[in-house]
């Protein structure tokens, strides 16, 4: 019984000796172009805030002419008068996409402290909230301005772009609209 358990040990520690070179061994250099990685992360980065920064150019032109496309059709159904004139012009100056809000850099937001982004936040929905309420304003000057049947064709049209608008959420990400809308046939 000693023999096979002496076997054994000897077995075991001859793995062991061969198992120890192995062990001793440095850890393989590194690749040539691996000192390159972090350049090529951040320019693949850099391309990509590029494409998006483009992308983000695109959608706002394309959202500008659909923008003058649905108030050039709105001004011809409502057939305004002349005297209408100078509350429509205030109108759709107050209802051009404004391009002057600060964008939350992603950058500076890390370097202040949460208070600090807190209150970045809500500086930043606070003039978005102003922005919206002179729109508001906007839109309530020239639906005085209008007549009954007009002011009739303006809801009809308003809320079918409001409709629109909020359906358009459900496309995003690759996530294209998934059966007849309620009310339409298919």
């Amino acid at each position: 019984m000693t023999s096979s358990f002496t076997r054994r040990l000897v077995a075991a520690a001859a793995c062991a000796a061969l198992a120890l070179p192995v062990l001793a061994q440095t850890a393989p250099a590194a690749p040539t172009g691996s000192s390159d990685a972090p350049t090529a992360q951040m320019q693949k980065r850099s391309d990509h805030r590029a494409d998006r920064q483009a992308q983000r150019t695109q959608w706002k032109e394309k959202r500008a002419e659909r923008q003058a496309q649905r108030l050039t059709q709105l001004k011809t159904q409502l057939a305004l008068t002349p005297a209408q004139e100078p509350a429509w012009t205030s109108f759709t100056q107050a209802m051009q996409p404004r391009g002057d809000f600060a964008r939350l850099d992603r950058d500076s937001m890390q370097k202040l402290t949460t208070p600090e982004r807190i209150d970045r936040m809500r500086a930043q929905r606070a003039q978005r909230d102003a922005a919206m309420d002179a729109r508001g304003d906007a839109v309530k000057a020239f639906y005085a301005q209008l007549q009954p049947e007009q002011q009739q064709t303006f809801d009809r049209q308003n809320h079918r772009m409001g409709a629109d608008h909020k359906n358009r959420g459900h496309r995003r990400h690759g996530h294209g609209h998934m059966g007849p809308r309620s009310g339409q046939a298919g």
